[in-house]
């Protein structure tokens, strides 16, 4: 099983991407290719020991910048290590990608190389967020700004395969993020999305609130990809918020430094259950192949937790699952559960 990274995708390209993927193939065993520049690569390669590891670099001449329009980075930069890296993905000289580039192209790439599931219009991007019992799954966290109900739906079914495959929950609790418990409340979007879910064999627990997010209400957290992306962005600003507080008030008090020595240990488990790059990358939801897209400030860390987690997922052949899902009855809630209009055309369940 081989992973691509796109190695001049984020921030601080190449030398973190080739960081981290060196480290997943030394930890797990993973083969990687190193997509992009060959002769940087190369640079940040030397730094390395690579013995034994199995790491091949495939060279593409362009770089997708983060001000790039999705789609003309996708038409016209068809050399460049996004699109190069889902490319052998479709050939089979990959089975996942992993990007810390810009996430709509690499949505974009997915979607026009590796094409959609069958039965879904909208591929999501989903995000693993602490919670006060263990896990909480979001999507989408930006890669659909506008929605339609049918498309929410799509998600709750997407997120009802991860969570049950990859997060191990048995039956997910399936939520819809709003701005109240009560069916009065939402939007024209969410209050359709509702009807659809409340009369579907999802595992549907109806409307939660921003703060459900965090206490373990729900597994699956369903919204559009405005509200989701700034729920991510929140989390991570309220994290990193907290961190520089507790910091600088500790620094500033003895006994608090005494505290600190005391309870060290515990600061780093919360540190690290509230820190992105342990859980890698957001895996991208919907097309017929697996990809991981990261933050674009992604250190070493994060790219080696999903080249991790782009190998886990393919090994569970999440895809597979959720594509027979799509197209047989297998007892498992579907899209084609969905309560019907009174005109009797289904609402959500798309043309197969």
């Amino acid at each position: 099983m081989t992973v691509a990274v796109d190695a001049m995708g984020g921030d601080n390209a190449p030398s973190v991407e080739v960081e981290g993927a060196v480290a997943a193939a030394r930890r797990w065993g993973i083969a990687v290719i190193l997509v992009g520049d060959r002769k940087r690569i190369e640079e940040e390669l030397c730094k390395h020991r690579t013995d034994g590891l199995v790491i091949t670099i495939h060279h593409a001449s362009e770089v997708v910048g983060m001000h790039d329009s999705p789609s003309d980075a996708v038409r016209k930069k068809k050399d460049s290590s996004i699109r190069v890296a889902f490319e052998l993905a479709a050939k089979g000289e990959a089975q996942a990608v992993v990007s810390a580039g810009n996430s709509g192209a690499t949505m974009a790439a997915g979607m026009v190389v590796l094409k959609r599931i069958r039965g879904i219009d909208r591929p999501a991007i989903a995000t693993i967020m602490p919670n006060l019992k263990d896990q909480t799954l979001v999507l989408d966290v930006g890669g659909n700004v506008d929605c339609k109900p049918s498309h929410l739906a799509q998600f709750a079914l997407m997120g009802s395969v991860y969570a049950r495959h990859v997060l191990g929950k048995k039956s997910p609790r399936v939520g819809l993020l709003s701005n109240g418990e009560e069916e009065s409340k939402g939007n024209d979007l969410t209050r359709e999305a509702h009807r659809l879910l409340k009369g579907s064999s999802f595992n549907y627990v109806g409307y939660i609130e921003g703060r459900d997010v965090f206490n373990g209400s729900a597994d699956v957290v369903v919204c559009d990809g405005f509200v989701g992306n700034v729920v991510l962005k929140v989390a991570e600003g309220l994290a990193d918020g907290i961190g520089t507080m507790l910091r600088r008030e500790i620094s500033q008090r003895f006994m608090a430094k005494l505290g600190y020595f005391l309870a060290r240990s515990a600061f780093r488990a919360f540190k690290k259950k509230v820190d992105y790059a342990e859980y890698g990358g957001a895996p991208l939801l919907g097309i017929a192949g697996t990809a991981m897209i990261c933050h674009g400030g992604s250190n070493s860390r994060a790219i080696m937790n999903a080249v991790h987690q782009a190998h886990e997922n393919v090994a569970k052949k999440v895809n597979e699952k959720l594509a027979v899902l799509l197209q047989e009855d297998t007892g498992e809630p579907t899209l084609k559960s969905l309560p019907e209009k009174p005109d009797g055309n289904r609402q959500g369940e798309m043309p197969v």
